[in-house]
């Protein structure tokens, strides 16, 4: 497939699915997020509103939620998926509800998910889909059930109700060849995934990559991890799916970790961070025939190092086992472009009632204040592309 020349730098088509409004929006989001005392405030702010049932919803939708998520439902999320298609960038729909704790709720989660399998299922626009594994199951029994204690007679049955759904999940989407990707939780919680990510892997694998994992490359033990987790793959003959990101608990993990008197399981420098990312790429690059690759990053410098990678080792940038991610709402200058050179690319597109998406949204917002030179880097792209627009008019005029 031939390609054109990749300019993450090109702001006409970065933001080309943009309408002015929606880049005044997103300027002034961004903004806002540079302050973190700001934040925090109104992170808490909001949370205290909705539990007074307040009417704040509406004042929600219009900023940040619009900026971050597709809709509050399936229906609602169809034209920003559309919108995403017509630009050739694939949508990874995730029903982002959190913080739940009964067996009614992670029941509809089940059915939503499988709802979403049904209707990716042959469509381009929806190449997979991804699940919270705290979605369909308490994150307290999941977190006890990792650190190997033992469960109660009740916490068993509990346990059990829990595996069923994530089983039927991963069964409808190997039926339906869409691909499921597990998100990454905080530490004490992803132990009990990776068991899970493995045994599934190596029961839904055999044809296609189904079941994926995410791992996060600022944890010191996850370079090690995929390495072994490659060779158990070969030598029982099974495919594995990786989505590689960098880390979206920084201060809670190393809050924990300070806490409760134990080394933070987050390498200290980010150079190191950098360096596992990088080399975990190259390990799934070499092995592309057995990996199925997403590399979920905001990073430009890792996304040149994924491209050069793979002209390295003749591997086309429409590979099939090779896709690009990243969040909706951040970082379309690294999208749009990706996807006009022919990468294949998606955006990770979390819908879901407003209620229920608020702790998704507040992790945005505060890690965006954490990320060194993230704010920096969106405020500069939005900045340059309204600019070049009104100058543009201005010659047409």
């Amino acid at each position: 497939m031939q390609t054109r020349e990749l300019s993450l730098a090109n702001t006409e088509m970065g933001f080309k699915i943009k309408k002015d409004e929606e880049l005044a929006r997103s300027q002034w989001l961004f903004k806002f997020m540079r302050y973190p005392f700001l934040v925090k405030v109104l992170s808490k702010s909001v949370v205290y509103a909705l539990r007074l049932r307040l009417p704040v919803k509406w004042i929600i939708k219009v900023t940040i939620f619009n900026q971050f998520c597709g809709g509050e439902s399936l229906t609602e999320s169809s034209e920003v998926i559309s919108r995403l298609n017509r630009a050739h960038v694939g949508s990874i729909l995730d029903y982002s509800i959190e913080g739940k704790e009964n067996e009614e709720d992670f029941e509809h989660c089940k059915d939503e998910l499988i709802k979403i399998i049904s209707i990716a299922s042959g469509n381009k626009a929806i190449p997979y889909t991804s699940l919270k594994l705290t979605g369909i199951g308490r994150s307290e029994l999941l977190e006890k059930k990792g650190g190997f204690s033992p469960l109660t007679i009740s916490e068993e049955v509990e346990y059990a109700w829990f595996y069923a759904r994530l089983d039927s999940i991963c069964k409808a989407a190997m039926n339906k060849i869409v691909p499921i990707y597990f998100d990454a939780e905080e530490t004490w919680v992803q132990n009990i995934i990776d068991i899970l990510s493995e045994e599934l892997m190596e029961k839904y694998n055999k044809e296609n990559a189904i079941v994926l994992t995410t791992l996060q490359m600022y944890r010191r033990d996850k370079l090690d991890y995929l390495s072994k987790l490659i060779q158990k793959a070969k030598e029982r003959h099974f495919l594995i799916g990786i989505k590689l990101v960098r880390g979206a608990y920084l201060e809670k993990e190393n809050a924990r970790a300070i806490k409760l008197s134990y080394t933070s399981p987050i390498h200290i420098r980010k150079e190191d961070t950098d360096r596992d990312f990088d080399s975990a790429i190259d390990l799934c690059l070499e092995n592309i025939e057995m990996v199925t690759l997403c590399a979920g990053t905001h990073n430009e410098a890792s996304t040149l190092y994924v491209i050069k990678r793979m002209r390295e080792l003749s591997i086309p940038p429409d590979h099939p086992h090779v896709y690009f991610s990243q969040l909706y709402g951040m970082s379309d200058h690294i999208t749009f472009n990706l996807a006009d050179a022919g990468y294949n690319v998606t955006k990770y597109l979390p819908y879901g009632p407003i209620k229920s998406v608020i702790p998704y949204l507040i992790r945005r917002a505060q890690e965006n204040t954490s990320i060194e030179g993230q704010i920096g880097r969106e405020l500069s792209m939005l900045t340059e592309e309204r600019k070049r627009r009104e100058q543009s008019r201005l010659l047409e005029a």
